[in-house]
């Protein structure tokens, strides 16, 4: 008994157990390394794929700067023709105004009076006439007030003076243009809520 030696078989049952670790921890780098790299380009490729999505975004929203950019454009575009035409609605408008108003001076003017200037600026309109006397600018004044188209005459300035031994009288005068159309709508409005 004494001369059994359980050396060697202790040292093969060792030398089999290394081997054994060796290769496990050999097969768990492989799987850690298999595992990490499956991991790696799975998210390599979720990267990539974002990175197309980006792009394809990125190309949509380029597109659509452009859209807007048209859109803007097309809006000034839209708001000069407005303009225009809002400009051209006025002047079609306001035509008949300067034929109104000569209609009217002339009705409201009064025998021995004679207008040597007339000048207008927006609805404010300036006089300058000769009369035969102060009384026959008085009436002219009176009749432009009674006119639906002028309001508010104002007498700014009246000379007398002595022309080839007759008296005349040189006079400056104001008045604004109106709308009856809109001084009518208001009277029926007030009539019909009474």
């Amino acid at each position: 008994m004494a001369k059994i030696n359980l050396l060697p078989w202790r040292a093969a049952l060792r030398k089999e157990r290394q081997t054994r670790f060796y290769i496990t921890i050999g097969l768990a780098v492989v799987a850690t390394i298999a595992v990490w790299g499956v991991v790696h380009l799975y998210f390599e490729q979720l990267i990539s794929h974002q990175n197309a999505r980006n792009q394809f975004l990125q190309g949509q929203i380029a597109l659509l700067d452009k859209k807007i950019k048209e859109i803007n454009e097309l809006e000034k575009e839209k708001e000069r023709l407005l303009a225009r035409m809002r400009a051209i609605e006025r002047l079609q408008a306001n035509r008949p105004l300067i034929v109104r108003l000569f209609d009217e001076l002339v009705k409201s003017l009064p025998d021995g009076v004679s207008l040597t200037q007339v000048s207008q600026k927006g609805t404010v309109i300036t006089i300058d006439g000769i009369a035969q006397s102060n009384a026959r600018v008085s009436s002219f004044m009176r009749n432009l007030e009674q006119s639906p188209w002028l309001a508010t005459p104002e007498l700014d300035i009246i000379q007398t003076t002595d022309q080839q031994g007759t008296r005349i009288s040189k006079f400056t005068l104001r008045f604004n243009q109106v709308y009856p159309q809109a001084d009518e709508k208001g009277k029926g409005d007030t009539a019909s809520s009474s």
